[in-house]
């Protein structure tokens, strides 16, 4: 879809139609200095330019700005500067009056009327003809423009943020790009990373998705186990959080993330790397307790995982004493700090290491 109007101009969940904060800034270091920027321009209404590759969430960046915007009140109208071929990309941005051109039965207001008193997201900006810039410009300088067959002036009084994945001082210098309209729009500048630059929030990422498409598609896809979060942790992600979204769609559907990918995922080993005597011996029954151990602490783990920390829960899943369980716990040393730091459910005692209970 080239264009979409409303408050919000999307589906998400949440009262304001976005996800939450948290989803949207996650919780990497470059992703906070994001955050920390958006919050110092949202009771303003300068341009803003929102640059990253295709995927990093750019459209989703602009509704947040605008919802918490002084215009918030009015049409966020994204129009894809890429989507609609040139020849129709200015009727479609100014409109046109009757008998403008061929087809042309009716006069017909653009996307920059529909975005008066509101937010006119132009994603893809690079992608515009020269001679389109030129009117663009002339908007974002007075709010002036008029309508194709038209000589009337109107004025529209709208937020621009503009948004594109290419280097716009490159497209200067190839003469793509005009130099006056990229310092119009180049006020504030917002730089998302791509996803492999920000591997912290893949987790909070992948169980949003999840949650929202079982929701969705009306399945019941289990968590993905910790040693596949970590694998998918490794990978390159060039098509940033679309390509993760789209990959737990398909898991959320097949129910298998191996055929969502369409490939086996490669995993990191299971067993910690066998560890050899000074002597040059290797114990067997070492390796085997070992190997029991490492088995052991990973299904409890993703037991825990699978019942939000609630211990009481876990114990009865794994038919073993929820004394038994505290031991394991802490002799495997796991937390749930990472989805490993440890917290005491609702009416749950607290126990030291030999199991008695604290209070």
């Amino acid at each position: 879809m080239a264009a979409s109007g409303g408050k919000n101009g999307g589906s998400a969940p949440g009262s304001s139609g976005l996800p939450p904060d948290e989803i949207i800034f996650g919780r990497s270091p470059a992703m906070r200095s994001v955050q920390q920027l958006v919050g110092k321009i949202l009771g303003t209404n300068l341009p803003v330019l929102i640059q990253g590759e295709n995927g990093t969430g750019k459209g989703l960046l602009a509704q947040y700005i605008h919802s918490h915007s002084p215009v918030s009140s009015g049409a966020f109208i994204k129009v894809n500067c890429a989507a609609i071929p040139g020849t129709l990309l200015e009727s479609e941005l100014f409109g046109h009056e009757k008998g403008a051109f061929t087809d042309a039965h009716a006069s017909r207001a653009g996307y920059v009327e529909m975005a008066d008193r509101g937010t006119l997201f132009l994603d893809e900006i690079s992608d515009l003809d020269l001679s389109l810039q030129a009117k663009v410009l002339q908007l974002l300088q007075d709010g002036q423009f008029s309508r194709i067959g038209d000589n009337q002036e109107r004025r529209v009084d709208t937020r621009a943020i503009c948004a594109t994945n290419c280097n716009l001082a490159r497209e200067i210098e190839l003469g793509r790009f005009r130099q006056d309209l990229f310092y119009r729009i180049n006020v504030i500048t917002i730089n998302l990373p791509p996803l492999r630059e920000r591997r912290e929030d893949i987790v909070p990422l992948t169980e949003y998705f999840l949650g929202q498409l079982n929701v969705r598609f009306e399945r019941n896809a289990p968590p993905l186990p910790w040693d596949v979060v970590e694998a998918l942790g490794s990978r390159e992600w060039r098509g940033n959080i679309r390509e993760l979204e789209n990959l737990m769609a398909r898991y959320a559907i097949m129910g298998s993330l191996d055929s969502a990918l369409g490939e086996p995922l490669a995993r990191r080993p299971s067993i910690a790397p066998i560890r050899v005597s000074p002597d040059g011996k290797v114990s067997l029954k070492h390796i085997a307790k070992q190997a029991v151990r490492e088995m052991e602490s990973n299904v409890i783990l993703q037991v825990l995982r699978d019942n939000k920390w609630n211990r009481r829960k876990a114990a009865q899943v794994l038919n073993i004493s929820y004394r038994a369980l505290i031991y394991k716990i802490q002799e495997a040393g796991l937390s749930q700090k990472n989805n490993r730091r440890a917290t005491r459910a609702p009416g749950e005692e607290r126990h030291d290491s030999a199991g008695n209970v604290l209070g």
